[in-house]
């Protein structure tokens, strides 16, 4: 089999997961998306080391290695991921990212009660003073 088989596989499944993250909204399918990008990357290392074994006849197979390697730190990833988002979905009722992004900073509505309280304080103290 050639080389470009895999490798055009392997970009088409990079390129649908950079699409997945970058258009979507809910934190589960960007994850999702992150370990289809690590997949590809996957079958890409697979790929080379077959193909530089036949030409090289070594026996080291240290794309296979790497690969191993990137498949533990994918499964440790999802599993710390899906945790922060169910953490996260449980506090504030949804896993949509541009909702979170919106009230991680103050920007919603706790800001301008701050702001309402910060006024009638200042408004307490003239009339006082």
């Amino acid at each position: 089999m050639h080389l470009a088989y895999p490798a055009v596989l392997s970009a088409l499944l990079f390129c649908t997961g950079l699409y997945g993250v970058l258009a979507r909204r809910n934190a589960i399918l960007v994850l999702m998306s992150v370990e289809l990008m690590l997949n590809a990357v996957n079958l890409n290392l697979v790929a080379f080391d077959v193909w530089l074994s036949r030409t090289a006849e070594e026996t080291l197979h240290s794309g296979q290695a790497l690969t191993l390697f990137t498949i533990a730190i994918a499964a440790a990833e999802i599993g710390i991921g899906l945790a922060i988002v169910l953490a996260v979905h449980r506090n504030r009722g949804t896993s949509d990212i541009d909702k979170l992004r919106d009230t991680a900073e103050g920007h919603g509505a706790d800001a301008s009660d701050d702001a309402a309280t910060a006024g009638s304080a200042a408004e307490k103290a003239e009339a006082t003073a």
